[in-house]
C-alpha cells in the first residue's frame, strides 16, 4: 500500500520510546500471558525475557515517549518505515473513528503506537523484541519493535511488503477494538486450540484488519485530502502472505517439524488469511468470530 506523496501526516499518536528507566505494572499479566502461550507454541521456555515480576493489579504506567522525527508526509511514510507506522495510524483512525460506533456498536476512542528497540516498559509489565508487535489494554497502546518487518522475511519467509507491514499495526489496532468492545474481557485466553477463544480473538482481529484494508483508500489526512493510492493485487497478496507466514500451523512446522492444533493460539494461516479476507470483501461486520461455529472457523 502506497501513500500519496502530498499527504500530510497528523504526528500524533505514535511515539519513540527511550531507555527503560524502571519496571511498569498492571495489565493483568497479558505480556507474561504472550510469553507463555508462544512457549508453549515453540515448544521451549520464553518466560525469563520478561524481567521482574508483574502486578495484576491496578492500570500500570510508561514512558510517554518521544515524537517521531521528519515524518510529515506521505513520501516520508513511503520512504521511512516509522513514518510508515505514523501514516497507518492516521489511517486506521480516521477510518475506525465512525465505522466502530456504527458497525460494531463501539463508543470509540484512539489507541497510541509506542516504537521501541530491544525492550520496553508497558502497563503490562516489561516486554523485549522476542514478544513481537503486542497491545497492551491496561494503558491501551499499540508496542512494536519495526526490527520485526525483517523477521517477517528472514524468519517467517514472507515477503514484507508495505501492506504486510501495515497490516501488522492493523492486527494490533483490532485488539484494541476488542479491548473497547469488551471482548477480550469476556474472552478465555488461556485456553488453546483451533476453535478456542484465544484464537478467535486473533482471527478476529486479522477481520478487523481486513476491514481496513477493504476502506483504506477511502481515508483522509488533517487536511481531508487522500491518504492512500489504490491497493494492487501484488500488495494484498502481500498482506495474505503475512497472515500465512505467522499462522500457529506454519511455525510449529518450521520451529519443530510437526503440527500441534492443540496448542495453536493465534490460528492456522489458512484461518487468519480466511478472515483476514472475509473482512477485507464484507467489511467489519463479517468478524464476529465468536458467533463462527467450529466448521465456520
Amino acid at each position: 500500500m502506497t501513500f500519496d506523496d502530498n499527504a500530510k501526516l497528523s504526528g500524533r499518536g505514535v511515539r519513540r520510546s527511550g531507555r527503560r528507566t524502571g519496571l511498569a505494572v498492571g495489565g493483568g499479566g497479558l505480556v507474561l500471558v504472550a510469553i507463555v502461550l508462544l512457549s508453549q507454541l515453540l515448544g521451549f521456555d520464553l518466560t525469563g525475557l520478561v524481567g521482574g515480576g508483574v502486578d495484576t493489579g491496578g492500570s500500570g504506567t510508561s514512558q510517554e515517549g518521544e515524537p517521531l522525527e521528519n515524518c510529515e508526509t506521505g513520501a516520508d511514510a513511503n520512504a521511512d518505515v516509522s513514518c510508515r507506522v505514523q501514516g497507518a495510524y492516521d489511517s486506521l483512525d480516521d477510518y475506525w473513528s465512525d465505522a466502530a460506533p456504527e458497525l460494531l456498536g463501539i463508543s470509540y476512542s484512539s489507541p497510541d503506537a509506542r516504537l521501541f528497540t530491544g525492550s520496553v516498559d508497558t502497563g503490562c509489565g516489561a516486554a523485549t523484541s522476542a514478544v513481537g508487535p503486542f497491545y497492551c489494554p491496561a494503558d491501551q497502546r499499540i508496542y512494536l519493535d519495526t526490527a520485526f518487518y525483517d523477521a517477517l522475511r528472514t524468519q517467517f519467509d514472507a515477503s514484507g511488503g508495505p501492506l504486510a507491514q501495515l497490516y501488522v499495526v492493523a492486527h494490533e489496532w483490532g485488539h484494541h477494538l476488542q479491548n473497547l468492545s469488551g471482548a477480550f474481557e469476556a474472552a478465555d485466553r488461556s485456553d488453546t486450540g483451533p476453535t478456542s477463544d484465544a484464537v478467535r480473538l486473533e482471527l478476529q482481529a486479522d477481520c478487523y484488519a481486513g476491514a481496513w484494508v477493504g476502506s483504506a483508500t477511502s481515508t483522509r489526512d488533517v487536511n481531508g485530502d487522500t491518504l492512500l493510492e489504490p491497493i494492487t493485487e501484488a500488495q494484498l497478496s502481500d498482506a495474505l502472505n503475512a497472515a500465512s507466514a505467522i499462522g500457529d500451523d506454519r511455525i510449529q512446522q518450521q520451529t519443530s517439524g510437526q503440527v500441534s492444533p492443540e496448542s495453536w493460539t493465534h490460528g492456522s494461516s489458512e484461518q487468519r488469511q480466511r478472515w483476514f479476507t472475509a473482512g477485507y470483501s464484507d467489511g467489519a461486520a463479517a468478524c464476529d468470530t465468536f458467533a463462527a461455529s467450529a466448521n465456520q472457523l
